[in-house]
């Protein structure tokens, strides 16, 4: 209990001084949201990693997916882990910080130092809880143009993400396409479907019903809606596997037993991987983010925000793309990846297309996959060599 006490309050003072590096803006330089507020002052938290050229021609920025952060290769304060993506950036990697400056913010609305629902309203003194303006994914990539800004990049080498960081990647092409040299999404869509809809909508009210939600004022309540969050990541975390992967981690597998109790314990193993799974979750997200980042991903649809043909939102984009997509994927399948690549050659945009055979699920671009490690080096090698980049020593 002690232990879930000290993360609970380290992930409450990382909301508004995080570990990491700060970028503050002032109100003379306001996020203008396509809700039609502004946000400001606000603050964007990010971590950087290798070293940016003389020419500023090698950064390159990883954009985290829902319930991710600006750690992608270095320790999480809170939960004190690895980050969440160091299978792919770091020394030697597929994205190379020997060779590449590698940027990861926190997207406005997150909980761990951009500013979000946790954050402190500078208005009221207290956390911003609902009051805080409703967040699009293309207003989180306006506060990363901004941050992108602040180091005098004038074009990015690359936007890499997966699932949310995968509509980032698209909405900086669609919105910067000058700005972007390469882009990779993976895993991802040009739109929300309305059976993701249909999961975060499960999730949004299993937090909203938590009677400790206090319609959104829990923080100064000085309570936690954990349980209506567990559930929501209890419900969110099947998406990301698929029924082969399920099955041959766990089964019909009992946990801790011979026989069945015939009761509501957690009888299989999968029932107490979930648990787990949501009672982890808990200790480090803040709910009305939950809130907050579903409903961004919900919003987001390419082709609707540009007069609803696709291939207008690439028009004479000079971007290079990779786009990437897992065979056992059924949260963001196949399909939706087809979608945009037929988009980028009907708009005559460069595109390469890799379809990586396995059965992980949506989780796979996290994962070890050899398949994507190459397909992705080989994309950045190329792009680096026709940019004339080298190593930086």
């Amino acid at each position: 209990m002690a232990a879930r006490r000290a993360r609970n309050d380290t992930a409450s003072n990382q909301a508004n001084e995080p570990s990491s590096q700060v970028l503050k803006l002032g109100e003379d330089r306001p996020l203008r949201l396509d809700s039609g507020k502004t946000l400001t002052p606000f603050q964007i938290a990010y971590e950087t990693y290798g070293t940016l050229n003389e020419a500023r021609s090698n950064a390159i920025l990883i954009c985290h997916a829902l319930t991710g952060d600006q750690y992608v290769a270095s320790r999480n304060p809170v939960t004190g882990k690895p980050g969440w993506w160091e299978l792919m950036v770091g020394p030697g990697r597929v994205v190379d910080t020997d060779r590449f400056f590698v940027i990861c913010s926190n997207v406005v609305g997150g909980c761990l130092g951009s500013t979000g629902p946790a954050s402190i309203n500078p208005d009221t003194g207290r956390a911003y809880g609902l009051d805080l303006p409703v967040i699009t994914i293309a207003d989180m990539v306006r506060a990363q143009v901004m941050l992108i800004d602040h180091f005098g990049i004038d074009r990015l080498f690359s936007v890499i993400g997966g699932s949310m960081g995968g509509m980032q990647v698209l909405e900086w092409a669609a919105s910067y396409p000058e700005r972007v040299f390469t882009a990779l999404p993976i895993a991802a869509g040009a739109r929300h479907s309305a059976q993701n809809i249909a999961f975060h909508e499960v999730g949004r009210q299993a937090v909203m019903a938590d009677p400790d939600w206090c319609g959104g004022r829990y923080i100064e309540e000085g309570r936690r809606p954990e349980k209506g969050l567990a559930v929501a990541r209890m419900a969110a975390h099947i998406t990301y596997l698929s029924e082969t992967a399920l099955h041959r981690k766990f089964g019909r597998n009992l946990q801790d037993r011979e026989n069945l109790t015939f009761g509501f314990d957690a009888d299989f193993q999968i029932e107490s991987y979930l648990r787990h799974q949501g009672m982890t979750f808990v200790d480090r997200f803040d709910a009305n983010s939950y809130l907050y980042m579903t409903r961004a991903m919900d919003y987001f649809d390419l082709a609707t925000d540009r007069g609803g043909l696709l291939a207008d939102a690439f028009a004479n984009s000079p971007t290079r793309f990779c786009v990437v997509s897992f065979t056992s994927d059924w949260l963001f399948p196949t399909a939706e990846s087809r979608m945009v690549v037929r988009a980028l050659n009907a708009a005559g945009a460069s595109v390469s297309f890799v379809e990586i055979e396995t059965d992980r699920g949506h989780d796979a671009f996290l994962l070890d996959e050899p398949e994507l490690f190459a397909a992705v080096r080989g994309f950045l090698d190329s792009a680096a060599r026709a940019r004339g980049l080298e190593p930086v020593l």
